[in-house]
């Protein structure tokens, strides 16, 4: 095979040590080889850097392990070339060792044999940290507020089922006082508040039960948790906040979008990055992002699989929007939304509208440009009216009705 990189090395990550293999020319045309071990501690990563670059190397691959990858490339990454590599692209004959990968990682870098994944620079990278961290802190408290209702409904009091929002200003006044020592119905249910004190009766039958101290402490410990959590949240927000100032233009951008709000796309921006000249088309982003079909050919047959695994963080975004988006009234998402959820399913739909709202970004990244709104009624302009009629028609018939037209203008 031939050379396309003369000068190169491949690193094999493990936690404890790294071994990296380089391969540059040799005497005559041969090739040289040379492994050598060194310790993860920052000291031997910088000798590690330190005889690359008088190797003359100019790529460096390596796999991306868990999270020990990220000092070394960080610590690359200004020098030399470096790739993060998928596993997935590299696969090794049975009987594998750590300087065996670090030979092959280098061999398959050597021949061009593989390409390198997408890491945003330092300043995405942070934010990603940010964006990421509250996304855990917003997980941890919805499995705190979870288990603060599994504990109401061990004490019989059944709040949940008439209010919303357990942790709304009404419940959380209902919660206070059953903590103090409240145990009257009629009492907590008079601290309801505005459109909530409509519904006093049945409040005071759920709040009918057998709070004990017992439930009181957990109820307690559990509140004092969402609270803490809640404030971690507001604090990550400002600082996210204050690290998308920058950025603000592109934020604006994205709202604009029907479904993606604020959060969404602040996630979104720290996933992909701002600079889209790393994915040459919208549809290579929505592949990497795995927000599309897979696409197998065998015997000349093209089939569908399953979509990617893609970046987890950013299929969770992309499908809060569309679940959103879809809910939304007169828009283009939520139409293209019912017209596959009859066809294929509200699953698939979803992910769909998730691909269909990556599009326009990676268009309004690229070219700074506002999102432009087809309307509802696009696929009704693009068919034709008489082909949508007799697409209605033709649902109705299979539903077991007879239809007769007839013109409104001639009623």
């Amino acid at each position: 095979m031939d050379v396309v990189h003369e000068r190169c090395a491949g690193i094999d990550i493990g936690k404890a040590d790294v071994k990296v293999c380089v391969r540059v020319p040799g005497p005559g045309k041969r090739r040289r080889k040379e492994v050598r071990t060194f310790s993860t501690m920052t000291r031997d990563l910088l000798a590690m850097r330190d005889w690359l670059i008088a190797e003359g190397i100019t790529v460096v691959g390596m796999e991306a392990t868990g999270s020990y990858w990220k000092p070394v490339f960080y610590l690359l990454e200004n020098d030399i070339g470096t790739w993060l590599l998928n596993a997935r692209h590299m696969k090794n004959v049975p009987g594998r060792t750590d300087v065996a990968d670090s030979e092959w990682i280098c061999k398959m870098v050597e021949h061009g044999l593989v390409r390198p994944s997408f890491v945003p620079p330092p300043e995405i990278r942070q934010l990603r940290d940010l964006t990421r961290y509250r996304t855990e802190v917003i997980r941890e408290r919805t499995r705190e507020a979870q288990r603060l209702e599994k504990l109401l409904e061990d004490a019989g009091i059944k709040l949940s089922a008439v209010v919303s929002d357990l942790l709304g200003k009404s419940s959380r006044a209902m919660l206070e006082a059953l903590i103090a020592g409240e145990r009257d119905p009629l009492v907590l249910a008079e601290m309801a508040k505005a459109s909530m004190r409509a519904k006093r009766a049945v409040l005071a039958q759920a709040l009918t039960g057998r709070f004990t101290d017992h439930h009181a402490f957990l109820a307690r410990t559990m509140l004092d948790r969402i609270g803490a959590v809640t404030a971690t949240e507001a604090r990550l927000s400002e600082e996210i906040t204050r690290q998308l100032a920058p950025f603000r233009r592109q934020v604006e951008l994205l709202t604009t979008i029907p479904g993606v709000n604020a959060k969404s796309a602040e996630v979104i921006l720290a996933e992909i990055g701002v600079d889209m000249s790393r994915f040459p088309t919208a549809a290579h982003l929505a592949s990497w992002a795995g927000m599309c079909p897979g696409n197998h050919e065998s015997a000349g047959k093209h089939t569908s699989g399953k979509s990617r695994p893609g970046d987890p963080w950013l299929k969770g975004a992309l499908g809060l929007a569309a679940t959103a988006a879809a809910r939304t009234k007169g828009t283009y998402l939520a139409a293209r939304y019912k017209r596959i959820a009859v066809r294929r399913g509200k699953k698939r739909a979803l992910v769909a509208i998730g691909h269909t709202i990556l599009t326009p970004i990676w268009h309004m990244l690229t070219n700074d440009a506002e999102y432009a709104e087809l309307g509802g009624d696009y696929f009704v302009q693009r068919t034709g009216r008489a082909r949508q009629t007799r697409r209605l028609v033709s649902q109705l018939n299979m539903l077991g009705y007879q239809v007769s037209l007839q013109s409104a203008e001639a009623v």
